[in-house]
Parts: structure tokens; sequence; C-alpha cells
């Protein structure tokens, strides 16, 4: 399961340098896969692929949020969440819309990190 962030957020930033995954990012600003992560390309379900790099559109304007696609709950690094720790306001959640295993959590460690 992704972590969501909800709209209690305040903007702190606490969460952010947290994610090994680089999931977070602040309102309005443009998210990539490469960020954080060992992927150059990444296949879409249309079976097209695109650059890592390439900038998409960012998933909230007004607060901070979670790319769900890169979100491992930190599985695989930490015992817990390390953004739902450090986050003074208890904002960042589990997300109902992204229910992951732990083996489909680790396997998306993996491929995002090329291990």
């Amino acid at each position: 399961m992704a972590i969501i962030i909800t709209d209690e957020c305040i903007n702190c930033g606490a969460c952010e340098p947290e994610c090994p995954n680089t999931a977070i990012y602040e309102g309005g600003v443009e998210w990539t896969w490469a960020g954080g992560t060992a992927l150059t390309e990444v296949e879409l379900g249309d079976g097209s692929t695109m650059d890592a790099k390439s900038p998409i559109e960012p998933i909230s304007e007004e607060f901070y949020y979670i790319v769900p696609d890169k979100c491992t709950e930190c599985t695989g690094f930490h015992e817990e969440p390390q953004c739902a720790a450090v986050c003074p306001v208890d904002c960042c959640v589990p997300d109902p819309d992204h229910v992951e295993d732990k083996e489909t959590l680790l396997a998306k460690k993996a491929w995002l990190h090329a291990e």
C-alpha cells in the first residue's frame, strides 16, 4: 500500500527528505521517475516507453504529494514509512486506493533501484 498525504498537510516539508525513493514532492512541482531511483527508461501501460528524466505533471498543486508508483512504504529500507514517522500533523496515511503486499513493495523497490 502506498502512503498518501491528506489535505491536513501544513506544507512543512519534513517528509520529503526522508523518502528513500524520492516519491514525495512539493505541491506544484513536477516529478520524474529518475529522481532518487536507478531508472533511465519506463515502460508505460500502452507499451510505449519514456525517458525516466522526463518531467510529469504534479499530482497536487496545493500540498506535498506522494507518487504512489514510487512509494514502497520504506519496505526494505526502514521498519515503518519515514514520512509518517516525521509528520507533525499525522497526515501521511495508508492510501486505500493503492494497496500492495510486502512482496509487491519489495519487488517495486528492486525495480526502482535496479537490484
